[in-house]
């Protein structure tokens, strides 16, 4: 079943924080496209106000500019609110490590807020985004939960600790949480500019104004790319989940695995970029960013089980979507 099938009570309300991000803009357009009340909390430090503009008209959406830093704009955010959906955290495992005090501010300190003013205004269900990077160096394919390595990152610490109090806030509270640990989502939205965007907008954008993308490494790392309608997927399974299942972290993702050298080649040949000579251009290598893992593949059944979380976007399926996502919005 997907998550167009999903019932919730009639005017159930739900509160996206870093609604106006990538993945939480996507999670607006999905809930008010099935008729949802949507509620946006974003202070706009990475999220874009655009993202969210063609909303603005929907009777049943709301926006709020606020910071999760802030406790009660957290509890107002939260009154009347029946599931949160926590997205809000700056990302980059590279930015972390040159900015920890941050990292901790905002994404511990921002998510045990959210946490707090969840418990208090009896929310149903709080899901929150966690991170593949908390299997640190963990080298064993593919990731499993329960088995996780020394953490690589500030970032990776801060997914880490989130869960960690999550679960607190289950166990003494009973405020039934879910933990989604993203693989490498991608799909419309996603920022392609600046020093940290996520490399397949960032691929698509340079090849496509005429640049020669960068790798770092040697092109033979491998991730779990996970198109972002299989995420919005679990986040709304997990809004309907039995309370059995809260207090647990779950890998999303597709459960497969692509090269980086060869997502680079399969974008090269959708966009038709050859270099001045007429052939296939070549990429331009870098050294490896600090922090991140060489290999990622997600073992999905945990959520399968539990979340009824069925993904059915392929990657071949989604790129396919975002490339020409970003051809027509770029």
């Amino acid at each position: 079943m997907g998550y167009k099938d999903l019932c919730f009570p009639e005017n159930s309300v739900f509160l996206v924080t870093g609604g106006a991000g990538f993945i939480g803009s996507n999670l607006c357009e999905a809930l008010l496209s099935m008729g949802h009340r949507v509620r946006c909390l974003d202070d706009l430090s990475t999220g874009k106000q655009e993202n969210v503009d063609e909303f603005a008209n929907n009777p049943n959406y709301e926006f709020i500019k606020g910071d999760i830093k802030d406790l009660n704009t957290c509890i107002n955010a939260c009154n009347g609110v029946d599931y949160v959906l926590h997205q809000a955290a700056w990302g980059s495992v590279p930015r972390s490590i040159e900015m920890p005090v941050f990292y901790c501010a905002n994404n511990i300190s921002g998510t045990v807020n959210m946490l707090e003013a969840s418990r208090r205004s009896n929310v149903k269900k709080f899901v929150y985004a966690s991170s593949s990077s908390v299997y640190g160096d963990e080298a064993n394919l593919p990731k499993r939960e329960g088995v996780e390595g020394n953490l690589l990152s500030p970032y990776a610490v801060s997914k880490r600790a989130d869960e960690e109090w999550a679960k607190q806030y289950t166990r003494h509270y009973g405020l039934d949480t879910y933990g989604l640990r993203y693989f490498n989502v991608f799909g419309r939205r996603q920022n392609p500019d600046g020093a940290y965007a996520a490399v397949i907008p960032k691929f698509i954008k340079q090849l496509m104004s005429g640049e020669t993308p960068r790798i770092n490494g040697d092109g033979k790392q491998s991730r779990d790319f996970t198109y972002i309608e299989n995420v919005i997927e679990a986040n709304l399974k997990a809004c309907s989940a039995s309370a059995d299942a809260a207090g647990e972290a779950y890998n999303i993702a597709f459960g497969g695995r692509e090269y980086l050298i060869d997502i680079y080649y399969g974008l090269v040949d959708a966009l038709g970029i050859v270099d001045k000579n007429g052939h296939r251009l070549e990429p331009l290598y870098g050294p490896e960013r600090p922090g991140d893992i060489k290999h990622s593949n997600a073992d999905i059944s945990k959520a399968r089980a539990k979340l009824g979380y069925d993904p059915d976007w392929s990657f071949e399926k989604g790129i396919k979507q975002a490339i020409e996502w970003y051809k027509n919005n770029l």
